[in-house]
C-alpha cells in the first residue's frame, strides 16, 4: 500500500521469504509506530526497487516479516548531483543534509572551510558522519527513494578541491557579487555531473573563492538577496532540479 511505512533494510530480500527485521527497524516498526502481526510495511536494501512486506509475529524485540511482492520502482534524479557544503554549525547540517536527501542529490560532501565554525577530527568526525548517514537513510525512508545517497567523510575544503574533478564535471558556485545566473546557463550534457559548493556562516573567504575558480567553479549570482548557508544550498538545489532535473517532470495520464 502506498501508505505503509518504509524502512532501510540493509540486507538481502527476496518474494516469499520469511525474515526478521534488523534491531533499529524492528524497534522503530512496533516501539515507535506501534505496528503489530498483521500490518504492512514497504521495504528497500539500497539495490533498486522496494518490497512490499506483511508484519507475521511479533516477539520481545523480534519482528518477523513475509516479503510479499517487489516493485521496479526508483525515485532518483535524472541529474547526477554532489552538494560540497562546508560545515554547519548546531543543528543546521542535519538539515541540509535530509533535505538535500530530499530534493535528489546522490552524494554529500562536508568540507571544513576557513569560516566553519565547526572542526571536526577523529573520533568526533566518524560519529557526526555516521550520524548524517543516518539522517540520509531516515530521509530516504520518508520521501520514497529506494537508493541512499553517499556522505563522504569530512575533509579540509583545500584537500577535497586538490583531486581531480570526475571528467565533464558541471562545478557551481554562489556568490551574491556574481554576474553569471543559473538561467544564464546551459543546461548539462546528458550524463554530465552537477558539483554545487556552498560556504558556511559567512560564506566561503575569499581565498577559498579564487582556489575553487581556479578548480574550475563557475560563481553564480542565485537572486538579489544573500542567503544563510541553510538555504542558500537548498534554494540552489531546488533551482538546479527545476531547470535542469526531475522537478520539471511533466505528469501525464495513463
Amino acid at each position: 500500500m502506498v501508505n505503509d511505512p518504509r524502512f532501510h533494510c540493509p540486507m538481502p530480500l527476496a518474494v516469499g521469504e520469511r525474515t526478521a527485521l534488523p534491531e533499529r527497524v524492528a524497534h522503530h516498526a512496533t516501539r515507535v509506530l506501534r505496528l503489530r502481526s498483521g500490518d504492512g510495511l514497504t521495504l528497500f536494501n539500497g539495490a533498486g526497487g522496494e518490497y512490499s512486506a506483511r508484519i507475521t509475529a511479533v516477539e520481545r524485540a523480534r519482528v518477523s516479516v513475509e516479503v510479499r511482492h517487489w516493485l521496479a520502482v526508483e525515485r532518483e534524479s535524472t541529474l547526477s548531483i554532489t552538494l560540497v557544503q562546508a560545515l554547519q554549525a548546531g543543528e543546521k547540517m542535519d538539515l541540509t543534509v535530509q533535505k538535500a536527501v530530499e530534493l535528489g542529490v546522490d552524494r554529500i560532501v562536508p568540507v571544513i572551510s576557513r569560516r566553519s565554525v565547526v572542526r571536526l577530527a577523529d573520533e568526533r568526525a566518524q560519529r557526526r558522519l555516521e550520524h548524517w548517514r543516518g539522517v540520509v537513510t531516515a530521509a530516504c525512508e520518508q520521501c520514497g527513494r529506494n537508493r541512499l545517497p553517499e556522505v563522504a567523510a569530512p575533509e579540509s575544503l583545500e584537500e577535497w578541491l586538490s583531486r581531480a574533478p570526475q571528467p565533464g564535471a558541471v562545478r557551481l558556485m554562489l556568490a551574491p557579487a556574481a554576474r553569471c545566473s543559473l538561467a544564464t546557463l546551459p543546461a548539462p550534457v546528458a550524463g554530465a555531473h552537477v558539483e554545487l559548493l556552498i560556504g558556511a556562516e559567512g560564506g566561503l573567504a575569499p581565498e577559498e573563492m579564487q582556489l575553487a575558480s581556479r578548480c574550475g567553479f563557475l560563481s553564480l549570482r542565485l537572486g538579489p538577496r544573500i542567503l544563510r548557508t541553510e538555504t542558500a544550498g537548498l534554494a540552489a538545489l531546488a533551482a538546479i532540479q527545476f531547470l535542469w532535473g526531475d522537478l520539471k517532470e511533466e505528469v501525464t495520464d495513463v
